[in-house]
């Protein structure tokens, strides 16, 4: 024998041993895995003869409560009183700050159907969307404000639940607020300053702008402008944009 064939011989053994040893540590390796992923479980649902009842999954414990979910002040988290009614005062402290903090959250949650006087005109209902009541009618105006966070907490007809997005205080917030926009357009004469009743009737003393006038063209014939010198802008003769105070002024002088 060669010495070439006698070193094939002798490696030939060892190759297979390597390979034999190589196998055995994969197999190790495999069965340490599916030890762990077969190991003796539940998925969720599935039947289960341990218990008596056949199911796997376990109720919890009576009286369990989840970790931020303790709810022990009922008219705070509610709006219902012990006797089953409404509560007719927020439950919370009543100041500046959280009437600014109300028109905010109201100004992004509520707004976009109810707009921003509460009077049920708001974007998404001009694109077609049901009209909600008037906040003003004489049946919100009487309802206690319990009704109004419950109804931003549960929803009401069209309305959907707003307790997932809107934190409790901040629902007390807009309630207040709420209260804030009835009575700013059914404020007692009586009830305000002198400063504030001078300031009152001079704004109703003063004339009216004078309406918007359209040049030949048929420029605004859609409508004409609306509200703001921007929207109402009108164009003169010479193409330099004016606005409908200025356009009604240059037609007079005219």
């Amino acid at each position: 024998m060669s010495r070439t064939d006698a070193a094939r011989a002798t490696s030939r053994p060892r190759a297979l041993a390597g390979l034999a040893a190589l196998a055995l540590a994969a197999a190790s390796a495999s069965a340490c895995r599916q030890d762990m992923y077969d190991q003796p479980k539940a998925t969720p649902l599935v039947e289960s003869d341990f218990f008596h009842d056949g199911k796997s999954a376990r109720p919890p414990v009576p009286g369990t409560v989840a970790r931020g979910q303790l709810r022990e002040d009922r008219v705070l988290e509610t709006g219902i009183g012990p006797d089953g009614k409404f509560v007719g005062r927020i439950p919370v402290s009543v100041d500046r700050a959280l009437l600014l903090r109300g028109r905010e959250r109201f100004d992004i949650f509520c707004a976009p159907c109810h707009d921003r006087t509460g009077s049920g005109q708001g974007m998404i209902v001009q694109r077609g969307y049901k009209r909600p009541p008037s906040f003003h009618e004489d049946r919100l105006r009487a309802q206690r404000i319990g009704y109004f966070f419950d109804v931003m907490t549960n929803g009401f007809g069209e309305m959907p639940a707003y307790a997932s997005q809107i934190p409790i205080e901040d629902r007390w917030a807009i309630a207040a607020y709420l209260r804030a926009l009835q009575l700013a357009q059914h404020a007692p004469l009586a009830g305000l300053t002198s400063e504030d009743r001078a300031a009152i009737d001079a704004a109703a003393s003063r004339p009216a702008p004078p309406s918007s006038a359209h040049g030949e063209g048929g420029e605004g014939s859609d409508g004409g402008a609306h509200g703001s010198p921007e929207a109402g802008a009108a164009h003169g003769a010479d193409g330099a944009p004016r606005t409908d105070a200025a356009d009604a002024a240059g037609k007079a002088g005219e």
